[in-house]
């Protein structure tokens, strides 16, 4: 971990890094009001996230800076998407740090990492509350579907995308 100036480091999860970001993710969905049943704020694996990454076929990255955790972007085969597809999941920045690229820099990271693990096509789920990431979402390629892809669990999300590459 680097210190030095603050530095914007973007690195894979480390089993250190579960309590800062289970944190993190709750304090963002609170503030934009969405902390209720149906998003990860209640999915018990939000306190380990370590360990749901702890395989071949998924990433997680986390944007560290000085030595607070400022945002965080993984993939994950999603059970019910097909093997040639990917979700996008849990994405969220401190607030202190939007608007200055990180999110997006989050998301390539997690895109391009997607597509040179041989995946063909990526997938997300969110809520229009997230109306910035949305756009982000739309800025990047992500088309709107009708209806959701595989069985991620988060009722409450309800609207879907994908992106193929």
């Amino acid at each position: 971990m680097s210190e030095k100036n603050n530095e914007l480091i973007i690195r894979e999860i480390e089993s250190e890094d579960n309590e800062k970001l289970a944190l993190l993710i709750r304090e963002v969905l609170t503030e934009f009001g969405i902390n209720r049943p149906g998003t990860v704020y209640t999915d018990p694996t939000t306190d380990n996230l370590f360990k749901l990454f702890d395989r071949d076929d998924a990433k997680y990255w986390v944007a560290e800076s000085g030595i607070e955790l400022v945002g965080c972007c993984g993939y994950y085969p999603t059970e019910g998407l097909d093997p040639n597809c990917v979700e996008l999941v849990k994405l969220y920045v401190h607030k202190d740090s939007r608007g200055l690229g990180l999110g997006k820099r989050l998301m390539e990271t997690t895109i391009d990492s997607a597509r040179d693990a041989g995946y063909e096509s990526i997938y997300l789920e969110t809520l229009p509350e997230l109306s910035n990431a949305v756009e982000l979402y739309k800025n990047l390629g992500f088309k709107p579907l009708t209806s959701p892809l595989g069985n991620s669990g988060h009722f409450a999300c309800n609207l879907w995308m994908l992106k193929e590459f």
